[in-house]
């Protein structure tokens, strides 16, 4: 992987923050794919240490530049763990930017793939996954960048 690749795999930090910086003066926008409840696929179930069977909120959607995706997003949430969160009147807004508004935020180990993402997406040459935890409150967010991102960045493709 490429130095300027690692420093967007890699970061810890808010990815929608460092989308809208590294884009301005576009503008940055989330295109709502899906959201909807049900149940996790068992990579997912494993990385947040619940059932396969187990409902969970799921959320896919697109993080644009100027209407270009530039990453594609799945968040999964165990329904226990989102009493009082209200995520599901998110509509277009970016679950990063609440996340990383949140006190105490942790985020644990940071997964990276060269694997296409395991849902509707165009190509890209790199993924990754963590598990974010607000007190009670757990979800899984996987992101994935897209050959986009690397043209508009002139980033190398791996």
């Amino acid at each position: 992987m490429s130095t300027a690749w690692w420093h967007w795999v890699a970061s810890r930090d808010s990815l929608t923050q460092r989308l809208i910086d590294a884009g301005t003066p576009r503008r940055f926008r989330v295109r709502l794919l899906d959201q909807r409840l049900g149940r996790p696929r068992r990579d997912e179930a494993r990385a947040l240490q619940i059932s396969p069977s187990r409902q969970v909120w799921l959320r896919e959607v697109a993080l644009c530049l100027d209407d270009r995706p530039w990453v594609v997003a799945r968040s999964v949430a165990p329904l226990r763990s989102l009493r009082g969160q209200r995520l599901e009147r998110l509509g277009e807004r970016s679950l990063g930017h609440w996340l990383f508004r949140q006190p105490g935020l942790e985020r644990g180990p940071i997964e990276v793939s060269a694997d296409p993402a395991p849902f509707r997406a165009a190509p890209g040459p790199w993924g990754r996954r963590s598990v974010l935890r607000h007190g009670r409150f757990a979800v899984l967010v996987q992101e994935f960048f897209l050959d986009d991102m690397a043209d508009d960045l002139a980033l190398p493709a791996r």
